[in-house]
């Protein structure tokens, strides 16, 4: 009674109901003292190790949510996975050595419910307010060109020379045909475009500035390489592009790792 916090009568009367459950005497009652019947015995005993079991769930689940294990399939955009994602792995397989990895590597919008999958990384400036989302990385946005095509057509000066310029664009995701531009007074320029080619990868429309198609808005990552080969050129540097985020989205906060 005391270990419970409950009077002597209410725990009696306790002991009684569950008697009658089990339609069976459990105690042995003199004016004295208590003790076990021998079914009191057996049931106590029973009840002790489920008690256990159940501290033992509770423990395993516990260290499971600490270190995850299991599958976990991951959606990620093609440019991304292929440029960066190695860099990220080897530090989360590190922290999370029980996990293991499916890894989806496509530029199309996944449904995660439906496509099975547990996290999707998505760059982008738009989110759906149906996913939970956690920002892990800026993504800083270059425009850029390639010499030939400058040569050919001239070179941009101010966001809004681009109206008169062939452009190639993203299918989706991000900002697409609207471009936005902040001047050093914080003054926002955004800019319609009409673009030549709509593609759903970078890799692609990097490929084809570099061609000379036109004047595309990427990534960094995706360019920079072609950047410092002089391949590309990058424009309007008195204007800071719009930045997307990388995040991951998923569809509970629940179970999944920090």
């Amino acid at each position: 009674a005391d270990a419970l916090d409950l009077s002597n009568a209410a725990v009696t009367r306790q002991v009684g109901l569950l008697e009658a459950h089990l339609g069976t005497r459990l105690l042995n009652r003199t004016t004295r003292r208590l003790s076990l019947t021998d079914a009191g015995a057996e049931f106590h005993g029973r009840c002790r190790t489920i008690l256990e079991e159940i501290a033992d769930a509770e423990a395993v689940a516990g260290q499971l949510t600490a270190q995850p294990v299991g599958l976990l399939r991951i959606s990620t955009p093609l440019s991304f996975g292929i440029l960066e994602l190695g860099r990220f792995l080897p530090a989360f397989r590190a922290k999370y050595p029980k996990l293991r990895l499916d890894i989806d590597l496509s530029d199309r919008l996944v449904d995660l419910a439906n496509d099975g999958i547990d996290v999707a990384l998505r760059i982008t400036g738009r989110l759906d307010d149906n996913l939970v989302a956690r920002r892990i990385a800026l993504i800083p946005m270059v425009v850029c060109a390639s010499p030939g095509y400058l040569e050919q057509h001239g070179t941009p000066s101010s966001p809004g020379e681009l109206a008169h310029h062939a452009t190639l664009s993203f299918s989706y995701l991000w900002a697409g045909d609207e471009w936005t531009f902040t001047d050093a007074r914080g003054a926002v320029t955004r800019v319609r475009v009409d673009p030549a080619i709509h593609a759903s990868n970078g890799d692609l429309l990097r490929d084809l500035a570099i061609a000379g198609c036109g004047i595309v808005m990427q990534p960094e990552f995706i360019v920079a390489q072609e950047l410092a080969r002089g391949r590309l050129v990058p424009l309007l540097a008195d204007y800071r592009t719009m930045d997307l985020h990388l995040h991951a989205v998923y569809l509970s906060r629940r179970h999944l790792p920090g």
